[in-house]
């Protein structure tokens, strides 16, 4: 059986039978043999298998020393500037792909937070909001950051998901690295974490990345939780 050689909008290739009609999104390369001629001629093209948006961001935050980025196993926590957030706080995609179509609402609160703060001078880099980008395809799948600079010591971390992201461990293992990176900050010896009573994934979230629970509450009623350095 004859195979193709295909491409898609993200420049990902594939092999695909030839007497098959293309998968929608993708393209011939105009590259034809055997199956594993196909692969030996993908591997000769595809030096880099990450998606595109993958490739053009990596690329885009090497060329900005001053953007904060974190990485963990499945996520990148990618530092959001000001003028990123302005364009965020009005729901727009600011050249990104996100999971649900959009910024969610909590991510566009958190997004105007940055404004508000740049604007009144009060910003400093890395302790603002981060997106969490997906590696594997470059999708936002939520947000998470700082509520400020660090505070007698403790800085406070919050944090969103979209609703197609959740319990598959995201936010948790988000959450683990942005307090690592915080506690290695000097002066920085405790991060917290609020949530409601009634909201037992965000609980969950905070348990598994380390956090206790407070006996007191803080001056809202929300459950505090602490990971001390």
């Amino acid at each position: 059986m004859t195979h193709a050689v295909i491409i898609n909008t993200r420049e990902q290739y594939a092999v695909w039978p030839s007497a098959n009609d293309l998968p929608a999104g993708w393209q011939s390369t105009g590259w034809t043999g055997t199956e594993q001629a196909c692969l030996d001629r993908i591997a000769e093209l595809w030096t880099d298998g990450r998606p595109t948006p993958v490739r053009e961001a990596a690329a885009e935050d090497a060329a900005r020393p001053a953007l904060q980025l974190l990485a963990t196993a499945r996520l990148w926590l990618r530092e959001v500037l000001p003028a990123e957030a302005r364009r965020i706080t009005a729901g727009e995609s600011a050249g990104l792909d996100w999971l649900g179509g959009a910024p969610s609402a909590e991510t566009q609160i958190a997004s105007k937070m940055l404004v508000r703060a740049a604007d009144a001078g009060l910003h400093q880099p890395g302790w603002g909001m981060y997106l969490l980008v997906r590696a594997e395809d470059a999708w936002v799948v939520g947000a998470m950051g700082f509520h400020g600079p660090p505070s007698d010591g403790s800085a406070e971390i919050g944090f969103d998901l979209a609703e197609p992201a959740r319990g598959q461990g995201y936010a948790t293992e988000a959450l683990a690295e942005l307090a690592a990176w915080a506690l290695r900050r000097d002066g920085v010896d405790t991060v917290i974490a609020t949530t409601t009573e009634d909201n037992a994934a965000s609980q969950r979230v905070m348990e598994r990345a380390g956090f206790s629970l407070l006996p007191e509450r803080d001056a809202e009623g929300l459950l505090v939780y602490r990971l001390p350095h």
